[in-house]
């Protein structure tokens, strides 16, 4: 008997269908450290993310908030293994972000994303662009972050 053997990986250009959602999981739930680490290693100095006693008297949400960039890293992070793992080429380009509500130390993110369009490369062949609409939600089902990405996905190999 032979051994089949998989490895993962995203999924080629011609795998990608027009209005498909695809819900990323698990989640990740959203830790101090993470904040703190993130925070710091881009030298982003945000009272609002790193001083307690600061974040604490400021309404409307008395505590620290996660830092957006972050948030943002975080909701695309959370769609490579299911989307691109070994087929993207490059982002091309982000567009559209927003931030409807804020995430805070110990809500957890959860990660869907919509193909809106995608088309043959006109000067890369063995290329497509494809464009995504990521979404990331907190453990309640409020929307956290959205955005739009245009990414450059690989074919599939000739068999």
């Amino acid at each position: 008997m032979s051994t089949r053997r998989v490895v993962q990986r995203g999924l080629w250009f011609e795998e990608f269908e027009i209005g498909t959602i695809y819900e990323h999981r698990p989640g990740r739930t959203i830790t101090e450290a993470d904040n703190v680490l993130f925070t710091t290693l881009t030298m982003n100095t945000q009272a609002l993310h790193l001083d307690a006693a600061f974040a604490d008297a400021q309404p409307p949400f008395n505590q620290r908030l996660v830092n957006s960039m972050f948030t943002l890293s975080t909701l695309v992070g959370l769609s490579v293994a299911q989307l691109t793992q070994g087929t993207l080429v490059a982002n091309l380009g982000f567009s559209e972000m927003a931030l409807p509500a804020p995430l805070f130390h110990g809500d957890t993110m959860y990660a869907e994303t919509l193909v809106t369009d995608k088309r043959e490369s006109k000067s890369r062949p063995g290329e497509g662009i494809v464009s995504l609409t990521h979404t990331a939600r907190n453990q309640d089902g409020v929307i956290v972050a959205k955005a739009v990405r245009q990414t450059l996905v690989r074919k599939a190999p000739a068999a």
